[in-house]
């Protein structure tokens, strides 16, 4: 058993319990705005006049951006402290988020989904860095479960906005994202009530007191290594997500090249719950990471999501469909489950506002095309192949990166020692 293991159970005080839900809000809001634009982005279509594949491109283009989003934000972040570019971070995107309401056309609401990813990319790094170095490290596994669940929560919120809203109430997809402004708000309340990070001010004094700028600590071979290897899993990571997720709503509701011709309603109600699945998969496997650590957690998500493929593409009814694509999001995003530990885990302290942030925006980068090429395969090989592909190529490529990689599992982050002895051993 591990010290990890044997350290007693700690509950959360006022200011870790607000520093978390700040940080799983703000998460929650920027999948809802993200996958607002997956559920309505034929409606958006037709309303500009624009095709099914120029409108992938929103997706692509708010996650080419999200990189320089945990850029900027994630240097500021490890230069001046999580909070003031937290709370700089939510205004931006919940202002950019509302204003997507009012979209006259494709080039305008196009500018905007760039903007919105800069605020997007930034949200993830800092929220988790600063969440990870504030709840106790034997629990990381847990809270990092249940924070990263929020992802899945807020698809989740999305999905049941657009049933109210649109299918229900009737109204334009444009009111969606004006509501949206609203949890924004309420992130940005909490978030003003936390407390710097003490992992972050411990940092600084010993910066200051060896003469080591933040620079110096990147270019260290090792860690810049180790952040290339992370690029490496945080793109398969990211498209096997994106692969079971972004176009699975237009292919429920396809009538052709393979979709399932189902009414919008019932498709919509299929992805409230296969997010039900991902949120519940995200809290056991992150909480069995605890356990079973990183590594192994990761593996076991993945290696599941491959016998589940064809349950979750080719089935030919609303009940299999539904089945399929709850248990996949219960594998795919419960090995998703760790990463906000593992990421901030293998970052050294001095680098941890831009290091986790970076590297996941980066994988995403390389999965931006995810969306595009599958909408683009399908009327050559159907939306089951397509998705087998993407999916299946993506699993294998998880299970192997995380095999040869390392871990740091409830590493104790005030020991810059053991941090070191982790750098030795990269990948």
């Amino acid at each position: 058993m591990t010290m990890a293991a044997q350290l007693p159970r700690q509950r959360l005080n006022s200011d870790q319990r607000n520093a978390f839900a700040a940080s799983l809000l703000g998460w929650m809001m920027d999948a809802f705005d993200y996958f607002l634009i997956v559920l309505v982005y034929a409606d958006i279509g037709a309303d500009f006049g624009v095709s099914l594949e120029k409108m992938a491109y929103l997706t692509t283009i708010t996650l080419l951006m999200r990189p320089i989003g945990a850029y900027l934000f994630g240097i500021w972040a490890d230069k001046v402290g999580r909070r003031i570019p937290l709370i700089v971070d939510v205004c931006f995107y919940s202002l950019v988020g509302f204003l997507c309401a009012f979209a006259p056309n494709f080039t305008v609401l196009f500018v905007l989904r760039l903007l919105y990813g800069i605020g997007m990319g930034g949200e993830w790094g800092l929220g988790a860095a600063l969440t990870m170095e504030k709840v106790p490290r034997n629990r990381r596994g847990f809270y990092s479960g249940l924070l990263q669940a929020g992802y899945s929560a807020g698809y989740l919120l999305a999905s049941l906005a657009f049933l109210l809203v649109v299918s229900a109430a009737g109204l334009s997809w444009r009111w969606l994202f004006a509501l949206s402004i609203i949890p924004a708000l309420i992130s940005l309340i909490l978030r003003s009530r936390v407390r710097e990070s003490e992992v972050w001010e411990t940092t600084q004094t010993n910066l200051k007191i060896t003469q080591t700028s933040i620079r110096t600590v990147f270019f260290n071979g090792k860690i810049v290594r180790r952040f290339i290897y992370l690029v490496l899993l945080m793109a398969a990571f990211n498209w096997m997500s994106h692969g079971t997720q972004d176009i699975y709503p237009t292919f429920l509701k396809a009538t052709d090249d393979g979709g399932a011709g189902l009414s919008p309603a019932t498709a919509t109600w299929i992805a409230v719950i296969y997010n039900v699945g991902a949120i519940v998969g995200c809290v056991v496997l992150g909480s069995l990471s605890d356990r079973w650590g990183r590594k192994a957690t990761i593996i076991l998500g993945a290696a599941l999501t491959l016998p589940l493929i064809p349950l979750f593409a080719f089935s030919s009814t609303a009940f299999w469909l539904c089945a399929g694509s709850a248990l996949i999001q219960f594998t795919t995003q419960g090995a998703w489950g760790a990463i906000p530990a593992h990421l901030n885990e293998m970052s050294p302290n001095a680098i941890r506002g831009f290091y986790p942030g970076v590297t996941y925006q980066l994988g995403n980068v390389i999965a931006a095309f995810n969306l595009p090429i599958q909408q683009a395969l399908a009327p050559h090989i159907g939306y089951p192949l397509a998705m087998t592909f993407t999916v299946a190529g993506a699993a294998v490529a998880v299970i192997l990166l995380t095999a040869f990689g390392r871990q740091a599992k409830a590493i104790d982050f005030t020991s810059e020692e053991k941090l070191a002895e982790v750098s030795t051993n990269v990948v």
